[in-house]
């Protein structure tokens, strides 16, 4: 199917750098004011009288529905092409950008930014994007750009988070929302680019010729997927307890708001060259080595942090170091299933794959606010993505790396 799509690509409009670049414009347009949402917590807190508990929730259901969301938003796009599901999912996430602005209640909250959000995450977030870099980008560059795509969510993040704090400072919380939900609107056109042809007009080879279920089947019945599935999970739940709660936790530490900010920056900055760097390491070294690395290293830098006096010198370092393993680990996952299964049903599985990392998400945001309104600090949590990351590290070293074998479909 790849080769296909390739030559298709290349007799349209669409060059590859096009598609990288607009694919990354969406990347960074849709990461961005997500990674921003820990900012909004004591603002609105204070404003609307809600405890940390309240916000850990609605940022929970929307990692879980994120990740649940995710494989029936890339079946769709599998079998249909990309561009409706990118445009639904960006106005969704728009949606719940503008009904967050007016939440009244805990209940409305958890709609706007759990539901409407996470739904719209699925559906238009760079995990789509790069399965369609994947079906559109030659294989030779394909690593690279897999790389560059993750980078460009990373720049998002990068961008948003000190713009963020700048924007409640000076305009408030209500019309910083408004602000993201009117930018969302610019990932619509910008999916005309990477808009993948559906599979029924690609004329693949027959030992392609998957059928959704026999593709499910053959995935989860292969130790190696299982394995990357499971190592995903450490993923999710770190980045997710980091996002919504390390600003809440320097402030509680004695930092400035905005040392949060720069930090979270820093993240973003930083993961652009992990990402890219990875991106391209993934085309010289076993995968699997390079996640097991990236896992032990995002342990040993929380024990660092934790231990450590707390000073705004050391908050920086924490952020240079997690942004070079923060979004790194999905250039090698989604390159691993790619190699395994091919990529007629990348989007699929590495939605599931993404159900995994989205558990855990939910789980890192939840026990973030349920450890610190019941022991008033976040230590609890802080250990149990140390030991998550050394199970995950453990877990990705049995991968084998080479295509799954596979019978020669038989005509009718």
């Amino acid at each position: 199917m790849s080769a296909d799509a390739v030559s298709v690509t290349q007799r349209s409009w669409r060059s590859p750098l096009l598609i990288i670049a607009c694919g990354g414009l969406i990347g960074m347009l849709t990461f961005g004011p997500r990674s921003t949402f820990g900012f909004f917590i004591q603002p609105m807190s204070h404003d609307l009288g809600w405890g940390r508990d309240v916000f850990a929730f609605a940022l929970a259901v929307q990692n879980l529905l994120w990740g649940l969301g995710q494989p029936f938003a890339g079946a769709v796009a599998d079998r249909f092409g990309t561009l409706r599901v990118l445009s639904v999912g960006a106005l969704m996430y728009a949606a719940g950008l503008l009904l967050m602005r007016y939440a009244g209640s805990p209940s409305v909250l958890t709609l706007s930014t759990g539901v409407l959000i996470g739904f719209g995450l699925s559906g238009c977030s760079f995990n789509l994007v790069l399965a369609a870099f994947s079906k559109l980008v030659p294989p030779h560059k394909r690593n690279l750009a897999l790389g560059v795509g993750t980078a460009a969510g990373s720049f998002g993040q990068f961008l948003f988070a000190p713009v963020s704090v700048a924007l409640i400072d000076h305009i408030g919380w209500p019309a910083t929302l408004t602000a993201f939900a009117v930018l969302m609107l610019f990932v619509v056109p910008l999916s005309f680019a990477v808009a993948t042809p559906p599979a029924a007009s690609v004329d693949a080879p027959a030992e392609d010729r998957q059928s959704f279920t026999q593709a499910l089947s053959e995935a989860f019945g292969h130790r190696s997927y299982v394995l990357l599935v499971l190592g995903f999970f450490t993923c999710g739940f770190q980045l997710a307890f980091v996002t919504a709660h390390l600003p809440a936790y320097l402030v509680d530490r004695g930092m400035p708001a905005q040392t949060g900010g720069w930090v979270l920056a820093v993240i973003g900055l930083f993961n652009m060259i992990g990402s890219i760097s990875v991106g391209w390491l993934a085309g010289y070294f076993p995968r699997r080595y390079i996640l097991s690395t990236i896992y032990f290293v995002r342990a040993l830098s929380v024990v660092a942090f934790i231990s450590l006096p707390m000073t705004t010198a050391s908050a920086i370092v924490f952020g240079m170091v997690t942004g070079l393993t923060w979004l790194s680990t999905v250039p090698p996952t989604s390159s691993l299933i790619s190699l395994m299964f091919g990529t007629r049903w990348l989007a699929t599985l590495y939605g599931f794959a993404f159900v995994s990392h989205q558990v855990g998400g939910f789980l890192g945001a939840w026990l973030g606010g349920l450890a610190f309104n019941y022991y008033g600090s976040y230590n609890v949590v802080w250990w149990l993505s140390v030991v998550f990351g050394v199970l995950s590290a453990l877990i990705n070293l049995p991968i084998v790396e080479k295509p799954v074998l596979r019978a020669a479909v038989q005509p009718a």
